[in-house]
């Protein structure tokens, strides 16, 4: 990190002392001698990154929530369609500094420098998937990646795709996976979308009702569109004969609905890194969650959700020893992970559970963020 912010003055030096000799009039042996006595400007700033760090990306944080609709303190909020009122009152050093809303231009260009600004390389946006493609479209969960493929400086990050295969947005058949598919060539084909082996990247979140057929007609679409063909991780699983070519987590949670009861984070840490194991032939990208307490998603001031085991104890320094426990254990199985040493993080908005690296007004310094730079690049 050092060398990183030494580079980095002395290329601002260069720039200044350039101007300044031109608005001198200075000769140009004057010049040449600054140029030889500081850095080019268009030099390196740091070394590559020890690891390809991604965030995953979740978008409740536009749109417009549905609860309590008879509340005119709370409709006066404009409330994004995940805000609780149990964040708001219980948790406000969740909030962002740029507030609760992420549906802007200008709030995502900011995101993506300030990820790109630590280390991170790509976001793995969250996507929704419903039989009607109009409501695809539509869905305000979508937005974060709409914005973020409109930004100007969206060739800073790379993206890929978490499809949220879950309740409410489940795949009945092989012909879902197909539409979908059809869907998603244009994001495959982008030249910012991650890819594995020269694949796009595809991240599904519960591999459970999946089957061969389904990921037959993904391959096969993405072949006919002119790609090699279609990375697929399972989240917590997936078999290499239904089709996932990797497997990986969104996140590991003991205790999801045991109780409310406060545990260490040591604890958390310590259940993602008994997950980290892969093969030669399907390689495991390794996780880490940030940290997680759901609390402000729990009861009836939140999304009606059951009690669980939250780690309130996290620490940026506890945080940075797992990411580089994460690095290490690359390091010493290369054979079990992809040569492109991915490596996911639970989550960089994930407020509502407890799972965030962006800056919020209890953390406005981005200690988090800090953390990762230090350790990818120290």
């Amino acid at each position: 990190m050092f060398t990183h912010v030494l580079k980095t003055a002395s290329n601002l030096l260069a720039v200044s002392a350039l101007l300044l000799a031109v608005a001198t009039n200075a000769t140009a042996a004057e010049q040449s001698a600054v140029s030889e006595a500081t850095p080019a400007v268009n030099q390196p700033q740091s070394a590559s990154p020890r690891a390809t760090v991604g965030a995953y990306y979740f978008g409740g944080w536009a749109g417009s929530s549905q609860r309590w609709q008879d509340d005119s303190a709370w409709t006066s909020l404009d409330p994004p369609t995940h805000l609780t009122k149990r964040i708001v009152e219980d948790f406000p050093e969740r909030e962002p500094i740029w507030g609760w809303r992420d549906n802007s231009l200008e709030i995502m260009e900011r995101q993506i420098d300030l990820a790109a600004d630590h280390g991170i390389a790509f976001f793995a946006f969250c996507w929704y998937w419903n039989k009607d493609r109009e409501k695809i479209d539509q869905d305000p969960k979508h937005m974060g990646l709409q914005l973020f493929l409109k930004a100007k400086n969206s060739h800073r990050l790379k993206f890929c795709l978490l499809v949220a295969n879950h309740a409410g947005y489940l795949f009945e058949d092989a012909d879902d996976w197909r539409q979908a598919a059809n869907g998603w060539l244009p994001y495959f084909k982008h030249p910012q979308h991650v890819t594995v082996d020269g694949k796009p990247l595809l991240i599904i979140f519960n591999p459970r009702n999946s089957d061969p057929d389904a990921f037959a007609q993904i391959q096969a679409t993405a072949r006919q569109a002119g790609l090699a063909g279609v990375a697929i991780a399972g989240c917590g699983g997936g078999e290499a004969k239904l089709g996932f070519t990797h497997t990986t987590h969104y996140n590991i949670v003991p205790g999801y609905a045991a109780g409310s009861e406060a545990r260490k984070y040591a604890e958390l840490i310590q259940a993602h890194q008994s997950a980290w194991r892969g093969r030669q032939d399907q390689p495991y990208l390794p996780t880490l969650s940030v940290g997680w307490d759901k609390r402000p998603w729990e009861g009836d001031r939140g999304l009606g959700q059951k009690p669980g085991w939250y780690f309130p104890d996290r620490t940026p320094e506890q945080f940075a020893a797992a990411l580089e426990s994460a690095i290490e254990w690359m390091d010493r199985h290369p054979e079990q992970t992809t040569t492109e040493r991915l490596l996911l993080l639970y989550a960089w908005n994930e407020f509502g559970e407890g799972g965030y690296l962006a800056p919020t007004k209890g953390d406005p310094e981005g200690a988090y963020l800090q953390a990762i730079k230090r350790v990818l690049f120290d």
